[in-house]
C-alpha cells in the first residue's frame, strides 16, 4: 500500500511487517501477464489454475523481497528488499 517513508519507519520500529506497494501490485501485473499468455496460446485456465499460478508468482515475489532484505542485514525491511530485488531483476 502507498505509505510515506516516515510511516514505514514507524511500522519497522514497532515490528509491524509492511508489504510495499510495488510488491503488492505485482499480483495485478502477474494476472495480466497470465491472461496475455493464456490468450496467446489459445488456452482457457480454470479459476483454480489461475489462483495456483498467481500463488506461486506471489510466493516468488515475497521470497525475493525477503532474501534481498536479509542480504542487507535488515530481514524485515521488505521495502528495501522489494527495491533491491526489482533492480536485480531488471539488471538480469
Amino acid at each position: 500500500m502507498p505509505t510515506k517513508p516516515e510511516a514505514i519507519k514507524a511500522f519497522q520500529k514497532a515490528d509491524v511487517l509492511f508489504g510495499p506497494a510495488k510488491a503488492a501490485n505485482a499480483g495485478g501485473v502477474a494476472v495480466s501477464g497470465l491472461e496475455m499468455s493464456q490468450n496467446r496460446q489459445g488456452l482457457s485456465w480454470t479459476h483454480e489454475e489461475v489462483q495456483e499460478k498467481l500463488k506461486e508468482i506471489m510466493k516468488d515475489v515475497f521470497d525475493a523481497c525477503a532474501e534481498a532484505a536479509e542480504e542487507i542485514g535488515d530481514k524485515t525491511n521488505y521495502s528495501a528488499g522489494a527495491n533491491i530485488s526489482g533492480f536485480k531483476k531488471v539488471a538480469q
